[in-house]
């Protein structure tokens, strides 16, 4: 088994594709929300990734197949005064899943992240994926407080 590991050309029509497939199969799993992506979504996301120049993505292949995605997003931390990244979507294909992927995805993104002098990686993850929390805390994720007595950080959204 080959596997291969890396950033994504938002602009090559194979990687455009890869992302726009990855991405769909994460949408559709019941943990992406198990609605496929619109088609139009799948076409373009790449393409309007590359117009973020605080955007990168990294591609896993398999044997040559599309098995994992993350798509990150550089940012910074006002209380460290330093750059972090975000993980925004990190998703393995079903039949690629318990082969260590998502460990490899995130070790690459950890690389990238000290290289850019960033302070911390941080995500969001559903309550009810417990998988992905395991994967999470596997690899050193852990919930976030400022202060314990105010309880964990929550992530919330309005929709426009």
């Amino acid at each position: 088994m080959s596997i291969e590991i890396r950033t994504a050309d938002y602009l090559n029509p194979a990687d455009a594709r890869d992302i726009g497939f990855l991405l769909n199969n994460y949408a559709s799993d019941k943990m992406g929300g198990g609605v496929p992506l619109p088609q139009h979504v799948q076409d373009n996301v790449a393409r309007e990734l590359s117009r973020l120049p605080y955007a990168f993505s990294l591609l896993c292949h398999v044997d040559g197949a599309p098995a994992g995605l993350v798509n990150c997003f550089e940012a910074f931390s006002t209380f460290a005064c330093k750059p972090l990244i975000n993980i925004h979507d990190i998703a393995v294909s079903s039949e690629f899943r318990g082969r260590g992927i998502s460990q490899k995805l995130l070790a690459a993104v950890e690389e990238i992240a000290r290289e850019k002098g960033c302070c911390k990686i941080t995500l969001e993850v559903l309550q009810g994926n417990v998988v992905a929390k395991n994967a999470y805390r596997k690899f050193g994720f852990d919930n976030y407080a400022l202060d314990p007595d105010m309880g964990h950080a929550e992530f919330w959204q309005k929709s426009l």
